[in-house]
């Protein structure tokens, strides 16, 4: 019962620790009054289900299986609508399927939803002309609007994203459990604007693989009938941790094994700008159970790195820690490789996942936005280095949608500066719309069949 408990941990013991990114409540009694009726919520996840991925990231840590971790930058209540949620799962689904086709090996899926609500910012303030205000930092804590009322932090958002993700949740159970995710219907997945891209022709030909495949274990008696993961998948759910008197009201005592658990979402990760090692963010984390992720970026030191690690997970079991690296096309080979050298020298299990987003932002023609080269140039990169240091590329952290969005340039429809203000909806960064993670999902089964040829040269050589 309790194995490995971290000691002089509770669920508030982070609120003794300096704390980056927080947002500064006006009504103290109004925040305590909303995480008190949190507190009484049911959890939205299960202890059970957030072992059963950390079983799954275990296999990825030891090099059977890739990690696919994707989703909103954050999401919004505007948003919020069967509609957006089913085309997401559609375009995560048709990535899932090419990667899974390419590797060879199961492809975990976790989403960036029902909990990413919450952002930090690199100023507290922003300004539009004579006027500062707040910044937004998302949903969960302030209104998008440039208005003085609405950046007010308001604890109610809370409330709010409590029951967004608890009504999101519900439907992509229903998507994975309820027969969507059946195979048969592969080609269903493909998204309308999609289907007159150049990936489209691509997907067409593997989904006729796959229903081929699939005829012929229905005549020797295969069918998704008998056979429950033909029509059903694990889906799974992930946000940063970064409001945490709304994590700590969603911790709770799992009853069969003692421990405790976030049950605001199956795996939850600590940003770079909040992991200082003797701060609140790796507090909180250090004592939940769940699969943990951390992101690195260009500031973070081989030995900063092994500490972290060793806070975090000091059994060293594998799945439990997620490294997601985001550090830029023109920087991932620098700072990668010491890293990678330093936790194989120590013997650390962790996966390594790159996140080719976060490094990648410019401003052009006043957006944000993410060239679509830059992100395949990281994703080539950190393919590149752990095949040179021998180690396993266990997955991707991208900011996508199953929208039609100009939000990034670039890919194979040439989107341009000029693009990008034709069908900019994100809240925060620049996300991929599904055509351009298509096209990314093809790219990463090329370079992941690459590395399985090269091993069986290896083998047979």
């Amino acid at each position: 019962m309790g194995e490995h408990r971290a000691q002089n941990w509770t669920p508030t013991s982070w609120r003794q620790k300096p704390i980056q990114q927080v947002p500064d409540y006006p009504d103290a009694a109004a925040l305590a009054a909303t995480e008190a009726q949190l507190e009484s919520f049911p959890p939205l996840v299960f202890a059970g289900e957030a072992r059963r991925l950390k079983k799954a990231l275990a296999n990825v840590a030891d090099g059977n299986g890739f990690l696919l971790q994707g989703g909103d930058c954050a999401e919004s209540f505007a948003e919020h609508g069967a509609d957006t949620i089913r085309d997401f799962f559609r375009a995560f689904l048709q990535m899932a399927v090419v990667l899974t086709f390419g590797a060879q090996q199961p492809v975990v899926k976790v989403g960036r939803i029902a909990g990413q609500f919450a952002k930090p910012r690199s100023s507290n303030v922003e300004r539009q002309g004579d006027v500062e205000l707040p910044s937004y930092r998302g949903d969960i804590i302030n209104g998008i609007e440039f208005t003085s009322e609405a950046r007010i932090p308001n604890p109610e958002r809370q409330l709010m994203a409590y029951r967004q993700s608890a009504a999101t949740l519900n439907l992509l159970r229903a998507f994975a459990m309820g027969g969507y995710a059946n195979l048969e219907n592969v080609h269903q997945w493909m998204l309308g604007f999609v289907k007159d891209s150049p990936q489209a022709e691509r997907y067409r030909k593997l989904a006729d693989r796959i229903s081929e495949t699939m005829d012929f274990m229905k005549a020797i008696g295969i069918t998704s009938e008998n056979n429950p993961s033909l029509r059903e998948t694990d889906f799974f759910t992930s946000h940063e941790a970064l409001l945490l008197g709304y994590e700590q009201a969603l911790t709770r005592v799992d009853s069969t094994s003692g421990d405790w658990y976030a049950t605001s979402g199956h795996m939850i990760w600590i940003g770079d700008r909040t992991r200082q090692a003797d701060h609140a963010h790796v507090e909180y984390c250090r004592g939940i159970k769940n699969p943990i992720g951390l992101k690195c970026g260009p500031s973070l030191t081989a030995d900063g790195l092994l500490e972290l690690i060793d806070l975090l997970n000091p059994a060293n079991e594998a799945g439990r820690l997620t490294l997601i690296c985001r550090f830029g096309h023109d920087k991932v080979a620098e700072h990668l490789p010491r890293l990678i050298r330093a936790v194989e020298r120590e013997g650390k299990k962790v996966v390594w996942s790159c996140d080719p987003m976060h490094g990648n932002t410019i401003t052009l023609n006043s957006y944000k936005t993410r060239p679509f080269e830059r992100i395949l140039n990281e994703v080539e990169s950190f393919f590149q280095i752990h095949r040179s240091e021998g180690t396993h590329p266990g997955g991707i952290h991208i900011e996508m949608t199953g929208k039609d969005v100009t939000e990034c340039t670039g890919g194979a429809r040439a989107l341009s500066g000029a693009d990008l203000g034709d069908r900019y909806h994100t809240h925060c960064d620049p996300r991929l719309n599904a055509d351009q993670a298509l096209e990314l999902a093809f790219l990463l089964a090329e370079r992941m069949k690459g590395g399985r040829d090269e091993k069986k040269l290896v083998v047979n050589g």
